[in-house]
């Protein structure tokens, strides 16, 4: 079963978490200063209160009647500052009810035994804490709102960072081997993606050393062995005719097809070849070729177009791609030409599944629905022809009427070149190669 996964960028992750943590410090701030300021009101209104009612008391001790408000023995006086007022003490008493605003009770004894009381509601102070508490949220969400912003543009400087150091790396995988992620990166912060761009400089600069001493060594094997072989293939020739001297001949020949399609490999690997550009027709170019090497196949041409290309190493494309349709394909082979692109068709079992995942391997055949002669070279040889070209060699496969989920249901092997709009130069400088949707 597959596994859902949710892909965010980095940025909006940092902005989200500057914003949850400034949210919660507001919320914490904007709760300890709400409990703050009404715990300070309420007791400013207790003292308030109690001086109200000890002048009250005054003015009624001396035979004046209480004003509107404060009573005496008042019925509704809460217990606890009733037990209080009685015991000759006095008092303040906030009452909360359930609904509405708080109410503050201030009581005295008087000399005469009977207790003066006085209430009034938390009404002017509870419109301040409600603008006080109308201020924290709109602080809140100005805090909130600009600890995202803050974080989206911190994120935004390291998400490019990394996408500059993604871009310069899948350069590097391309094989350009003057790219460097630390100089892509850039700027004048330091930080763990420069850490990282290092590495990989260092691993590809690694890998770059292996695999040119690894080609230097084919390069230098095969060129030692292209003196022996090639007098081999003469000393056959002179024996005499026979099946033993045909069997020797035809082995001898292979060896020596494998020793120059390894010699080209090393030179297309070296990345030190240039294409001798020419204006030609490319359907006409490709019916003369495919006629000449595989008559029995089909050439369509839905669109001919002047291109500026290397014939020669257009031809060398065009001969291994029909050289593997014939040798592990079954016809009917096509070949259509429509504009700047060149598919080679066959109805056999298709590509292996390895090839359309990695591309084209050396010395890798195919598995064993692909199974023949060969080396794998053809392939590789096509594919870095292209390179030198600017063009892009690109394989799939058809699906068979049945479906494409079983094993042998493809029902042929197609593989297109994509010839750029603008030829790369004599000093090997190539375009952008831009694929049609």
């Amino acid at each position: 079963m597959r596994r859902f996964t949710f892909r965010t960028g980095i940025r909006w992750k940092i902005a989200s978490a500057i914003a949850a943590v400034a949210a919660l410090v507001v919320v914490a701030l904007s709760l300890v200063v709400h409990s703050g300021a009404r715990t300070s009101m309420l007791d400013s209104a207790r003292e308030v209160q109690l001086d109200r009612v000890q002048f009250i008391a005054r003015n009624v001790e001396a035979g004046r009647k209480p004003p509107m408000g404060a009573k005496l023995n008042d019925p509704d006086l809460p217990a606890e500052l009733r037990e209080k007022a009685k015991s000759g003490r006095r008092g303040t008493y906030i009452q909360e009810p359930r609904r509405g605003l708080p109410e503050v009770w201030a009581a005295v004894p008087l000399g005469n035994g009977q207790v003066l009381s006085l209430h009034t509601t938390f009404k002017d102070s509870a419109k301040l804490v409600r603008d006080l508490d109308r201020a924290l949220v709109v602080g809140s969400m100005t805090a909130v709102v600009a600890g995202a912003a803050f974080g989206v543009l911190i994120g935004g400087q390291i998400s490019r960072r990394l996408r500059k150091a993604a871009a310069a790396a899948q350069r590097v995988a391309h094989g350009d081997p003057d790219v460097r992620v630390r100089d892509a990166v850039g700027g004048v912060v330091r930080d763990e993606t420069d850490d990282l761009a290092r590495a990989v400089d260092a691993m590809a600069d690694a890998l770059q050393q292996r695999l040119e001493a690894e080609r230097r060594v084919t390069a230098d094997i095969a060129h030692e062995l292209r003196t022996p072989v090639t007098g081999l293939l003469t000393a056959a020739e002179l024996l005499p005719p026979g099946r033993p001297t045909e069997l020797v001949l035809d082995r001898a020949r292979a060896m020596r097809a494998l020793v120059e399609d390894v010699l080209e490999v090393a030179r297309l690997d070296s990345a030190s070849e240039r294409a001798e550009l020419q204006d030609l027709a490319l359907g006409e170019f490709v019916g003369r070729r495919v006629a000449a090497q595989m008559p029995e196949a089909t050439v369509r041409i839905v669109a001919d177009e002047i291109v500026s290309t290397d014939p020669r190493r257009l031809e060398r494309i065009l001969g291994n791609l029909l050289a593997n349709a014939a040798r592990y394909g079954r016809p009917p082979v096509q070949v259509d030409v429509e504009g700047r692109v060149v598919r080679v068709r066959d109805h056999g079992p298709g590509f292996p599944e390895a090839l359309l995942r990695e591309g084209p391997s050396r010395f890798r055949t195919g598995s064993t629905d692909r199974a023949g002669g060969g080396h794998g070279l053809g392939l590789t040889i096509a594919e870095g022809q292209a390179r030198v070209l600017g063009a892009r060699l690109t394989f799939r496969n058809v699906a068979a009427p049945g479906g494409s989920d079983q094993e042998g249901s493809a029902a042929g092997a197609v593989a297109v070149l994509w010839l750029p709009e603008h030829a790369p130069t004599t000093t090997g400088s190539f375009p952008i190669v831009r694929l049609p949707e």
